[in-house]
């Protein structure tokens, strides 16, 4: 065999594999695992985006080559979303790019942008397909601690002078995942006056801008003065519509980023299939009762969740947005022994911090992604097994 190509032997080690083999182990001796630990919407895509994608089947044309920038009528429905949600302007034929989820957009723009030796900058802990993209392009991942004394937010201002002049791209992702973290206006702004400085496109996740509570609403970056100048924003139909599966998503902001991205998509897949863009539309433009539906949920597995781990004595404030508590792990422990410990106990599983980047250390991350009665059980039995913690 040919040897593994070095952008693949780069990539960081999957730092899940040890739990996961002691899941299959107790699956296999009968436990009844449950698991906190993937962000996958539980409940059903909503009713009206089914009908949609059901009707558009039956449409002959729909089965053909879709174009790789996506349907210039989903692409308008983004516009139109973020218009009423944020006041931001959009181009649909110049500034929007449809997406096989965003996550295939956020690995991608690296391929536009770096070459060997390049720099980006990506939170740490983050979402590993920023680090992930990075090396696969060739490009060198320069690690922004997030850490809790700052908000989990990076101080830009500790960037040395010389990584940020050879830097080309900077992550950021509020709402944040792993840490439930939010973004001011204010910080955008810093962001924006940033990247003008050090000519860097800036690249925000915005997955979770729609799973917020207690009145809290995220900003969009784009919102931000200039941002359109320096940057592009990735949006998700996956977390507030339940989404997950069907992979679509966009690009929105600067038009030089969104044609670089659609010529970059052209040479590499075909599009989505249109059936589910004019589902994406649907979810877009109809009711938005179901997102309100949703967040209603989650906010009750939240406070379900931060109350009891208050009763085992961790001192956490319910997070603004996403569906993630994001904990210091008890004292004695590191991330991944306490992972394993859950898994080992009490047939539950977490996500170990540093599954997210080497400053996750120290934590770990639960989703509010099920039921909520296998939610309740799961604590019960972190409960049971932890009693009261120290840190």
């Amino acid at each position: 065999m040919p040897e593994v190509a070095k952008r693949v032997k780069n990539l960081p080690p999957y730092l899940f594999a040890r739990i996961e083999k002691l899941i299959e182990e107790k699956k296999a001796a009968g436990v009844d695992v449950i698991s906190l630990g993937i962000g996958d919407p539980d409940e059903p895509t909503p009713e009206h985006i089914r009908e949609e994608v059901r009707k558009q089947l039956e449409v002959p044309e729909n089965h053909r080559y879709p174009t790789s920038r996506g349907l210039l009528s989903f692409r308008q429905a983004v516009a139109r979303y973020y218009a009423r949600r944020f006041g931001v302007e959009l181009d649909p034929e110049r500034e929007v790019v449809t997406l096989i989820g965003s996550k295939e957009g956020i690995a991608h723009i690296a391929w536009c942008y770096l070459d060997p030796g390049d720099v980006a900058l990506v939170p740490d802990p983050g979402y590993p397909v920023y680090a992930g993209g990075t090396i696969l392009a060739g490009g060198e991942p320069y690690y922004l601690p997030l850490l809790p004394e700052n908000g989990f937010l990076p101080r830009l201002e500790d960037v040395p002078t010389e990584v940020a002049r050879r830097a080309k791209i900077l992550f950021l992702n509020y709402p944040n995942n792993p840490t439930a973290a939010v973004a001011a206006p204010s910080f955008f702004a810093e962001v924006v006056a940033f990247a003008k400085e050090f000519d860097l496109l800036v690249c925000h996740d915005a997955a979770y801008v729609e799973v917020a509570f207690d009145g809290y609403r995220p900003p969009s970056f784009l919102a931000t003065p200039g941002a359109k100048e320096v940057g592009i924003e990735f949006g998700s139909l996956s977390k507030p519509y339940n989404m997950t599966g069907w992979r679509l998503g966009w690009a929105a902001g600067k038009e030089e980023a969104v044609e670089v991205l659609g010529r970059l998509k052209s040479n590499i897949d075909s599009g989505v299939f249109q059936p589910i863009q004019y589902a994406g539309i649907k979810a877009l433009d109809g009711p938005q009762e179901c997102v309100k539906e949703m967040n209603a949920l989650y906010k009750v597995r939240r406070d379900l969740a931060v109350a009891a781990f208050r009763e085992m004595g961790w001192k956490i404030d319910p997070p603004k947005a996403t569906f993630y508590l994001w904990l210091p792990v008890p004292s004695g422990f590191t991330s991944e022994s306490f992972a394993e410990y859950l898994v080992e106990e009490a047939g539950v599983v977490v996500t170990p911090g540093t599954g997210y980047g080497r400053h996750g250390e120290g934590f770990f991350r639960v989703s509010l992604t099920l039921p909520t009665e296998r939610l309740q059980e799961a604590l019960v039995r972190m409960k049971r097994v932890l009693g009261k913690v120290s840190f």
